[in-house]
């Protein structure tokens, strides 16, 4: 699977950062905020386009990212008839760089796989300075060959990133 295009949903303290280093490459890239401001300020300051739901960040993406704040956060913004698995479409990949429990990935591994797509769960570690500077390290739970893929989109926001087994895994 060639990446052409990323979602990125949740433009917080990390996600802001992360989603704006994916602005400086090829890809077009979606941003999804709850607060639309801040998907607003966003767009001020990089280059890209911004979606009214999760599920339409995720329609045309190749790769979709999430950065939020905790398991009932994610739920939030991945179920419902306007979450990211109402939008994914077939094949692509779903990262979550959000540091929420590993039942929560596990519980997403299952949904994502039944809706086809791919998922893979990898908290960030590196602070804000290290969002800002690219240089985040990130442990990855899923399948080898999604993350194969996925790696490429990770190293432009990230120094360091890790495979370390099943669903689960990098949490």
């Amino acid at each position: 699977m060639t990446t052409e295009k990323v979602a990125f949903v949740g433009l917080g303290v990390m996600g802001y950062p992360m989603a704006g280093h994916l602005s400086g490459t090829s890809l077009g890239v979606t941003v999804y905020n709850r607060t639309d401001s801040r998907a607003q300020q966003w767009l001020q300051t990089f280059s890209g386009e911004k979606a009214a739901t999760p599920a339409e960040t995720a329609a045309d993406a190749d790769i979709v990212c999430l950065c939020v704040g905790n398991d009932d956060d994610v739920r939030s913004v991945v179920y419902g008839e306007t979450g990211i698995l109402a939008g994914l479409k077939k094949g692509a990949i779903l990262i979550d760089h959000t540091t929420a429990s590993p039942q929560l990935a596990k519980e997403l591994d299952l949904a994502v796989t039944e809706a086809g797509s791919e998922f893979l769960d990898a908290p960030v570690s590196g602070g804000q300075a290290g969002a800002e500077n690219g240089s985040l390290t990130i442990m990855v739970g899923g399948n080898q060959a999604p993350f194969n893929i996925a790696k490429d989109v990770m190293n432009v926001y990230a120094k360091s990133v890790q495979l370390m087994g099943p669903a689960g895994s990098g949490q």
